[in-house]
């Protein structure tokens, strides 16, 4: 799978060392003569194999690469603007299962690549026509990462209030890159940390996707300890999900609404997100007298949108913030901070800064799908609901229709050979049927002869 989202594949089978030298040329063909590309990876053990055949691709067309070790998505992003660097590279598969590894490339602003240029991208490794250069590219090492981040998200709050309040807090890091760094951070701002699962070994203690099913522990955790807030990252800590006091999983839809909600009574600004996530964005920025931006999925959507429309905030419906006064992607840290600093400032608990929020109930499934599939699919999905009474159709990413009683997002999935349905409403059952007449329609549609 190769997108705005990088590079993704099973390591030895469609991931190998060939393609990911590949790519690395791919890359290094992309950008200007003798420039520099800072690179980390997650703790995947297929990690250091990925990253060594990166680095010699990069290397053999010129390209020095500085390695800044086991970081954070966030962290390499933030790292590229530090360095004055020409690019960057994640070796991540995120939230993707144990036997996926994949390559994240960046711009020198620290953003993913535009789908343009992912194209591009694309284009040179299946052509095979790489730069190559009489001198090799060097590699340094660099251990900056984890205090310059912090020191950049600790900027966007205030640390002393926040450390007087001494929260207790569980942490839940996968057993990924967020390891070292956040409890670095948590200790800066005065926390009591119970981590669990905190050995960057790679070997992730649940499925690493930071869902409700995936998460029995921290919330377990959150109870035993008497813990204010638990938190849960992803293996490359982009993504942040929370817990609340009572060791109750809130949905990761909650993290982007939240802070959003936070930063609105800081700033004055309007606020982007994909089409995926919850109207609660729309009602948060309707009631500060600002506009929400919806962009297709992918945060390098987003950003995009962010500086189009000169966002204060945004990110995604899956755990994902950006805050574009740290970088402009998405950032775990910056969710801690942000939801650390909210409960400081209005004195209440987790649940009851959830419960101010308007109520929906979000309903989301998938299911295989080739991509000669997809197309017939959202057609036929089209075809059902455009002609329903106020139906908005917005098709920048998949099919999103717009109902008065909900809404639903059917699209292929850019990092999985699979089609996602989300449709959301007021209370669960009514989600539940929009979801169920989609899916009908699906299977229709893929038992149908071309």
């Amino acid at each position: 799978m190769v997108g705005v989202s990088g590079v993704r594949g099973i390591v030895g089978e469609s991931l190998t060392d060939e393609v990911a030298e590949q790519f690395g040329r791919a890359f290094a063909t992309m950008l200007p003569a003798g420039a520099t590309v800072a690179l980390g990876w997650d703790t995947r053990p297929s990690g250091p194999m990925i990253r060594d055949a990166v680095i010699a691709g990069l290397n053999a067309g010129g390209v020095n690469v500085v390695d800044l070790g086991i970081v954070s998505t966030p962290g390499v992003a933030m790292m590229i603007k530090h360095l004055s660097a020409g690019g960057g590279i994640v070796i991540t598969a995120s939230h993707n299962p144990a036997p996926y590894n994949g390559i994240k490339f960046m711009t020198p602003d620290g953003l993913n690549l535009p789908a343009d240029q992912a194209e591009r991208l694309k284009n040179i490794w299946q052509s095979g026509k790489f730069t190559t250069s009489e001198t090799s590219g060097t590699i340094t090492q660099n251990d900056q990462t984890h205090s310059i981040h912090i020191e950049a998200v600790c900027g966007i709050i205030d640390v002393k209030a926040v450390a007087g309040r001494k929260f207790k807090v569980v942490l839940d890091s996968i057993n990924g890159a967020g390891c070292v760094g956040t409890p670095l951070l948590l200790e800066k701002l005065g926390c009591e940390l119970v981590h669990i699962n905190s050995e960057p070994t790679g070997e992730f203690a649940h499925k690493p996707e930071p869902i409700s099913e995936n998460l029995a522990g921290l919330c377990e955790a959150v109870r035993e300890h008497q813990a204010n807030v638990g938190f849960a990252q992803d293996p490359d800590a982009d993504r942040l999900v929370i817990v609340d006091e009572n060791g109750k999983f809130i949905g990761e839809e909650y993290t982007l609404a939240l802070a959003s909600a936070f930063v609105l009574r800081q700033q004055t600004g309007d606020l982007a997100t994909n089409l995926s996530t919850s109207r609660m964005m729309d009602d948060i920025a309707a009631s500060a007298g600002m506009k929400l931006h919806r962009t297709p999925v992918g945060e390098a959507n987003v950003a995009d949108a962010m500086n189009q429309y000169g966002c204060v905030f945004g990110g995604e419906g899956n755990g994902g913030v950006i805050d574009p006064r740290v970088v402009l992607v998405r950032d775990s840290f910056v969710g801690i901070v942000l939801m650390l600093n909210y409960l400081v400032e209005t004195g209440k608990a987790v649940s009851e800064l959830a419960s101010d929020l308007p109520k929906y109930e979000m309903h989301k499934e998938k299911f295989p799908c080739p991509p000669e599939a997809a197309e017939k699919i959202l057609l036929a999905v089209r075809e059902a609901f455009s002609s329903r009474p106020s139906a908005k159709i917005n098709d920048a990413d998949g099919l999103r229709v717009d109902l008065p009683q909900g809404w639903l997002h059917v699209r292929a999935s850019n990092t999985e050979p699979i089609m996602r349905i989300i449709t959301e409403a007021r209370d669960a059952e009514s989600a539940g049927k929009i979801a169920e007449e989609v899916r009908k329609i699906a299977d229709v549609a893929r038992a149908s002869r071309p």
